[in-house]
């Protein structure tokens, strides 16, 4: 029986078009003048610190980090400090009205439908946790936050990693054949399943053949019932 389901956003929840097309642009865009007028900021000198932890460059300047913070953003790494920062900037973009949060029309009915069985819903990515309640706090439905019972982020480890959805199974409590992993990219899901969990594979345009898991089209698809 199912009690938990944890989804994954880009390209399940929501386009990963909004994320390439608006979010990173926008990043990019503001990322050089934010770092430089809020750099002693506590939440942006931890990022910086962090950063330069990662790097192992603990004397690197602003002006060194800015540009590492770019060569990440061209390699579309997986920096912890660099989502942390992204999601703080994407803050100010939420907030001033430059773009709501993308949500397929199909998610949101799904969602309070779990929620009436009974099904806590949980969101893991590899966007920071704040930047994950941005999007869904800023949604094209409005604030959706209430919905979700906590998020993950690549804090927990790598999402093709199979021990972090031990960590999370652990973090939420509850044995691995009553969660349920929600994604696109089936490398995600073969580390969720070897975990134990069960897994469905969000496929919003062609079918992807190198895939074993249960492939579906929409969230109204998503019968939880056969995993019972």
């Amino acid at each position: 029986m199912i009690r938990a389901i944890v989804t994954d956003i880009e390209g399940t929840t929501s386009d990963i078009r909004f994320v390439h097309n608006v979010l990173f642009p926008y990043a990019r865009e503001n990322l050089a003048a934010f770092v430089a007028a809020f750099q002693h900021r506590e939440d942006v000198a931890q990022a910086l610190s962090d950063l330069r932890d990662e790097i192992a460059q603990p004397q690197a300047t602003i002006e060194d980090l800015i540009t590492v913070l770019f060569g990440f953003m061209d390699e579309d790494r997986k920096s912890t400090s660099l989502k942390a920062l992204q999601g703080m900037i994407w803050r100010d973009g939420y907030l001033n009205g430059s773009f709501t949060g993308h949500l397929y029309p199909d998610v949101l009915p799904a969602f309070k439908a779990w929620q009436t069985q009974g099904i806590k819903l949980y969101v893991y990515s590899s966007g920071s946790v704040a930047a994950q309640k941005l999007l869904f706090g800023y949604s094209d439905e409005g604030d959706i936050t209430s919905l979700f019972s906590g998020y993950f982020d690549t804090r927990v480890g790598a999402k093709r990693e199979t021990a972090s959805y031990q960590n999370i199974a652990a973090d939420i409590g509850l044995p691995p054949n009553e969660l349920l992993f929600l994604s696109d990219i089936h490398q995600e899901l073969d580390a969720a399943q070897q975990a134990g969990w069960y897994t469905v594979q969000l496929i919003r345009d062609e079918a992807d053949s190198g895939s074993s898991h249960c492939q579906v089209n929409q969230f109204s698809e998503i019968n939880t019932e056969r995993f019972a």
